[in-house]
């Protein structure tokens, strides 16, 4: 499992004095009033100051003091460690930490392939797996069977008995 996790992306200036806006990764805006420090590029900043807004947040981060400068962290990622992340209920897992897993049909020996990406709908969430082709498995109890993070696995009930 990653160490660091990516909380949001830094996306254009906010006024004069070095605020910036970023784009959440995460479930919740709300994260982001309880973050005390962020990882840029490796380097521990403080968090001075956060304003939320409909579909972004405003941070005031320690270090970036001008428009000039903010415009230089552009497009970089904000990271927490995994230790100040939110804790997840049970049964639910970080996105970093479900990438890359395998994933086989109940019975099957076969690997599908691995999750490239999880989509976010309305509904529920949508596993895109990778493989010799590509399938987006709806995540519902009753498709996907069982995940083994430490094994980095992933059972769903086979593919031809919910695609119909």
């Amino acid at each position: 499992m990653k160490e660091f996790m990516n909380v949001g992306q830094i996306g254009k200036t906010h006024g004069l004095k070095g605020e910036v806006k970023v784009f959440s990764l995460t479930d919740s805006l709300e994260r982001f009033k309880k973050l005390k420090s962020v990882y840029i590029d490796g380097e521990l900043r403080k968090v001075e100051g956060c304003k939320l807004q409909t579909d972004k947040v405003i941070l005031k981060i320690e270090g970036i003091d001008s428009i000039e400068q903010a415009e230089l962290y552009r497009n970089k990622y904000l990271m927490v460690s995994r230790e100040d992340a939110i804790k997840l209920p049970e049964g639910s897992y970080y996105v970093a930490d479900l990438l890359d897993c395998s994933v086989y049909e109940e019975n099957g020996e076969e690997e599908l392939g691995k999750i490239y990406d999880v989509l976010h709908t309305p509904g529920n969430d949508v596993y895109w797996v990778k493989g010799n082709t590509e399938v987006l498995i709806p995540v519902l109890k009753d498709i996907v069977l069982s995940i083994d993070m430490d094994k980095r696995v992933i059972i769903i009930k086979p593919v031809k008995e919910w695609m119909e």
